[in-house]
């Protein structure tokens, strides 16, 4: 099993990379036809955010328990806390591909250090990474030379700010290029939801709510091979509610055939559908319906 390296500054970055001294403390732009080590003995763990683009590099790189093959050609997102491990990584020396790492304390004071939790690709799987046009490519490479123009210069109290503003527009950049990428892949997308609605109706029908509770996003996710980040942000870009918006609202119609079509108790139905306590479901009832469950049955 290879070692996990603990990746804590941009300091350490430059020295595994063997590329000099960094002109920031806390942000760094690596093109990626500088690294010449082996990198690909080993897994990373960072505490920086990571954006990187591909361009002219193949192999595969792991990423939690999954693989990307970096010839479909795309960006990736890292926060901090995430195991990487590149593996058969070829970079050709004349790449125009780069790598963006910056520490949480370059943005901890400004607005994308409010906001930076509102980007949820940094949990994408690696398989759900972005790809983008020639176009959209050009608009992230001009702020990043943006972003190299200021780390070219000395460093005073407007650094940090100009920086972290021009990594801010290139993530909501990134975040319009994926909205783009769910459009496009609309045939897609639709399979999925439906494969979703699908697995939520065998969850239900083979008695799994009574014995493991409610389904989660995290486990619905697993079940359809996306990260739960995906599967909420598809949701929501295809049908306007969330992940679990479509899980209660399933439980609800689920609730009231049952409240209908039987004369089982309220408790009852509540554990059936994987509630731990009755009181749950028809707070859950109520807020989607605007009746408790026993008042529900009563309407004519």
């Amino acid at each position: 099993m290879n070692d996990i390296i603990s990746i804590k500054s941009i300091s350490q970055v430059h020295r595994l990379l063997k590329i000099g001294k960094p002109k920031h403390p806390f942000v760094t732009i690596i093109s990626n036809n500088c690294i010449d080590v082996d990198i690909t003995k080993d897994s990373y763990c960072t505490e920086m955010y990571m954006i990187a683009m591909k361009d002219e590099v193949t192999g595969t790189m792991k990423y939690g328990r999954n693989s990307y093959d970096f010839e479909e050609g795309a960006m990736l997102f890292v926060a901090p806390g995430q195991i990487i491990s590149p593996s058969d990584t070829v970079i050709e020396k004349d790449t125009q591909g780069w790598t963006l790492l910056f520490h949480p304390d370059l943005i901890r004071r400004t607005p994308l250090g409010k906001k930076i939790h509102q980007y949820s690709f940094f949990s994408y799987d690696v398989s759900e990474a972005l790809h983008i046009s020639d176009t959209e490519r050009q608009t992230l490479n001009e702020l990043v030379q943006k972003v190299n123009r200021e780390l070219e210069q000395n460093i005073d109290r407007h650094t940090g700010s100009l920086i972290s503003g021009n990594i801010e527009l290139m993530l909501d950049y990134c975040r319009r290029f994926y909205d783009r990428q769910f459009y496009t892949r609309s045939n897609e997308s639709k399979d999925k939801i439906i494969e979703f609605e699908t697995m939520l109706w065998d969850y239900f029908k083979n008695g799994r709510a009574l014995e493991d509770g409610l389904p989660n996003v995290a486990y619905c996710g697993k079940k359809l091979g996306v990260s739960p980040n995906y599967l909420n942000d598809l949701l929501k870009k295809e049908t306007g509610k969330s992940a679990i918006e479509h899980i209660h609202l399933f439980i609800i119609e689920l609730a009231k055939n049952k409240l209908l079509g039987s004369k089982k108790t309220i408790s009852n139905i509540a554990f059936e559908l994987g509630f731990d306590y009755p009181a749950h479901f028809t707070r859950l009832f109520k807020k989607n319906t605007g009746f408790s469950p026993s008042e529900f049955r009563t309407i004519k």
